[in-house]
C-alpha cells in the first residue's frame, strides 16, 4: 500500500461514503465500566458488495470506525488482487489450452502411440493352423 488516506483509498476503490451501513453495538473484552455501557464496537457494511467489518479494538468510538474503515479498504482491495489474479489464471490457461504441441513433442507421442499399438497386437491370439 502506500500512505494514501483513508478519502483517497476509498476515491480509489469507488467506495462512497453514502454506500456505507454503520451499526454500533457494546463490545467486549478489558476496559471496565466505560466498554459495558458505551457502544463503541462498530460494524461496517459497503451495501453494494456486501463486504462487512467489525471493530472494536478501541475504547474509543471513533478510533473504531476508522479502523472499521481501514479494515474495509483492506478487504475490498484483497478481493480485487483476488479477482484480479483469477483472471489472469483464466487467461493463462486459456492461452496454454489454445497453443499447439511443438512438433517434436508431437511426434514423440504418436511414435510412443504406435509402438503401443504394435505391442498390444503382438498379444493376438494365436492361431492353430
Amino acid at each position: 500500500m502506500g500512505k494514501d488516506s483513508i478519502a483517497q483509498r476509498m476515491a480509489r476503490l469507488a467506495v462512497r461514503e453514502v454506500d456505507l451501513e454503520e451499526t454500533f453495538a457494546r463490545s467486549g473484552g478489558p476496559g471496565g465500566q466505560h466498554v459495558n455501557k458505551v457502544a463503541t464496537a462498530v460494524t461496517l457494511r459497503h451495501r453494494p458488495s456486501g463486504v462487512s467489518v467489525t471493530a472494536q479494538d478501541s475504547r474509543s468510538q471513533a478510533m473504531n470506525r476508522k479502523l472499521a474503515r481501514e479494515r474495509l479498504l483492506d478487504e475490498m482491495e484483497d478481493r480485487q488482487r483476488r479477482a484480479r489474479r483469477a483472471q489472469i489464471a483464466a487467461r493463462e490457461k486459456e492461452r496454454r489450452r489454445k497453443s499447439p504441441r511443438p512438433a517434436g513433442l508431437k511426434k514423440r507421442i504418436l511414435e510412443s502411440k504406435r509402438k503401443r499399438g504394435e505391442l498390444k497386437n503382438q498379444r493376438g491370439k494365436v492361431h492353430a493352423d
